[in-house]
């Protein structure tokens, strides 16, 4: 046998370096998978000498998610999770709809219907007896968990509400609305209680401190007011030069009912003293609008995480009120959860993505695979799932 071989092309004369070769199917003989693992690695230059540019190193798409809730029809803006149940999530959206359900379980799924308008808000009662929905349609309404059925459907002004909040202690429940007002429940009886009127403008943010002695309410007149619960008084009005200039966003009250954390528009902090109504200090750090806020203790120390649209989340020091870390993100910070009183924070961000950040170091720890801007995160109640909302209708449930 010639110990040479040459390729001939399909009128029998041979091959030439620029001539195409066609292998006929009946040619082959036989087919064999190569595991390109084994093969031996081409050095860089070679590649780039042959004609193939060097493939650009890749982003880790990150984790897969291990559930999907895909009953949403549109967006979807808001989730809670059971404080007693940690399976049971309710979830809001654009499609008119809420429903309370099951992780892993597509049986267990209950719509709560009602409401005409967009839900913007759900939230649990501090037992997870009760969950509340809140819509743009002006109405509040009380389910009961167990049975998923309608107990009362609570009214303000008839005018959007933005959010709804539970008594931490009780089945009192307050919900911030577009006329500027506070509206205040039993929800035991479905009786009125209160509202608290002085905003002048949309009530974006607020709530119970967790003592459940006052409330607190920030608007997009750029002021934060502290309330009587009991007698609907403005107890402190906070503004000023040394204040937000611009529409609050988000707050986040320290667990000894002491101080608030605002967020605003224009890109500030600011640390407010409750007992006082004083702003005891400015966080500064970010350059655009103020999304998100949640605090957490660190061995005994408070730390506040604010996520914005100058695609950062900032972890505070407040005792200091000076950055502990800066975690940079690829697109702008829409939602933070701590994960309990733990020293790692989960980021939602308008790239579809959820990360999990060690606080003190600032390491991005996991990256959580998403489309769709992400719009609110809870975590679940053994702390071992997070479920991510996003524009595109989906939820997904994430393992920590």
């Amino acid at each position: 046998m010639n110990s040479e071989m040459s390729i001939h092309n399909s009128d029998g004369g041979e091959v030439s370096d620029e001539e195409e070769v066609f292998i006929d199917q009946e040619d082959i003989i036989r087919e064999y998978e190569i595991d390109e693992e084994v093969l031996p690695d081409q050095d860089d230059d070679d590649m780039e000498a042959a004609g193939n540019p060097v493939a650009e190193e890749v982003q880790d798409p990150g984790i897969s998610p291990i559930y999907q809730f895909e009953r949403h029809t549109d967006e979807v803006y808001t989730v809670a999770c059971s404080p007693t149940d940690p399976l049971l999530v309710a979830t809001g959206g654009k499609d008119e709809r809420a429903y309370l359900w099951k992780i892993g379980n597509p049986d267990s799924v209950i719509e709560l219907q009602g409401h005409t308008e967009t839900v913007t808000s759900v939230a649990f009662s501090h037992d997870g007896q009760l969950l509340a929905s809140a819509g743009f349609d002006g109405l509040v309404k009380v389910w009961d968990v167990v049975s998923g059925t309608l107990k009362f459907t609570l009214e303000g002004s008839g005018e959007g509400f933005e959010w709804v909040k539970w008594h931490p202690r009780g089945h009192f429940l307050i919900a911030g609305s577009e006329d500027s007002s506070i509206y205040m429940w039993n929800a035991d009886r479905g009786d009125f209680s209160n509202s608290f009127s002085g905003h002048g403008g949309v009530v974006t943010c607020g709530g119970f401190t967790p003592d459940g002695k006052i409330l607190c309410s920030g608007s997009d007149d750029g002021t934060m007011r502290v309330w009587n619960p009991r007698s609907a008084e403005s107890i402190h009005r906070v503004e000023g030069h040394n204040y937000h200039q611009d529409s609050l966003t988000c707050m986040a009250l320290t667990a000894d009912s002491t101080v608030a954390v605002t967020g605003a528009v224009d890109g500030s902090v600011h640390v407010v003293n409750l007992s006082s109504g004083q702003v005891r200090s400015s966080l500064v750090g970010h350059t655009n609008s103020v999304e998100c806020a949640a605090i957490s203790y660190v061995s005994g120390s408070a730390y506040a995480a604010t996520g914005g649209m100058d695609q950062k989340l900032i972890i505070w020091e407040l005792q200091r009120s000076s950055a502990r870390c800066i975690c940079e993100h690829e697109e702008g910070v829409t939602c933070v959860a701590w994960l309990g009183q733990t020293q790692y924070v989960a980021s939602g961000c308008i790239d579809g993505k959820v990360r999990i950040w060690d606080g003190l170091s600032g390491n991005c720890e996991r990256t959580f695979a998403g489309d769709g801007k992400v719009q609110s995160l809870a975590i679940s109640a053994d702390g071992a799932k997070i479920v991510s909302v996003s524009d595109d209708g989906l939820v997904r449930v994430f393992g920590i």
